[in-house]
């Protein structure tokens, strides 16, 4: 359960790559994400100057705010869970042996799926709610309510999809003898893990800096 010696298994390798494949779409999400928040904060702007200087509102501002935060939040939470950057209380946990700490790790993940999954069938059950009875917002703009629920719905469904592939992973290296290897895939962030994000960040910026200019 420790040990990793000799060639991998195909099946784990499979879901690795499999692993790989969802971490980059889940890193895409996280930045349609990030561009949202950017869109509330010049939509939000935009509506004070307005309210403030030219005597009007889109009447729109906590609506549309509001759909937009909800969705980057559920967009983010799969890149989130690749990045291991979910709050975790594990002191007690990371002072266990690999043998107790790597089946540890997959009932927490296991317990994370289950949660997901609920969000999820809940989130799913509002829309098709919403679309049953054409509900719309309460704004100027009377939005389909279906439209920014599914599209919340659809963030949190990849992220129970991202919980299931890490599961598989997890499961696989446990049952091919490489519990250790979970650390690095579910466990906490370490120390030594945000030194180095941080250190490859400043030789990446160096990089930029040094780099000729036409």
């Amino acid at each position: 359960m420790s040990g990793a010696v000799g060639p991998v298994p195909a099946p784990l390798r499979a879901v690795r790559a499999l692993r790989r494949a969802a971490a980059a779409v889940a890193a895409l999400m996280a930045y349609v994400a990030g561009w949202a928040y950017i869109v509330c904060a010049l939509f939000i702007t935009f509506d004070i100057v307005a309210r403030t200087f030219l005597g009007f509102s889109s009447q729109a501002t906590v609506e549309v705010t509001g759909y937009l935060l909800a969705g980057g939040i559920a967009w983010a939470l799969a890149h989130t869970l690749f990045k291991r950057a979910h709050i975790r209380v594990d002191v007690f946990v990371n002072r266990l042996p690999v043998q107790v700490r790597a089946p540890l790790h997959i009932l927490a993940l296991g317990l994370l799926s289950a949660l997901a999954v609920l969000f999820a069938w809940a989130a799913w059950e509002l829309v098709d709610e919403s679309a049953l009875f054409d509900a719309h917002d309460n704004s100027a703009l009377r939005f389909q309510m279906v439209w920014p629920q599914g599209i919340w719905a659809f963030g949190i469904s990849a992220f129970v999809l991202s919980c299931f592939v890490l599961l598989l992973e997890a499961s696989l290296a446990l049952l091919a003898g490489r519990g250790a290897s979970l650390d690095g895939l579910l466990g906490s962030r370490t120390l030594e893990d945000e030194t180095e994000e941080a250190l490859e960040a400043v030789a990446m910026a160096h990089e930029g800096e040094e780099a000729p200019r036409p």
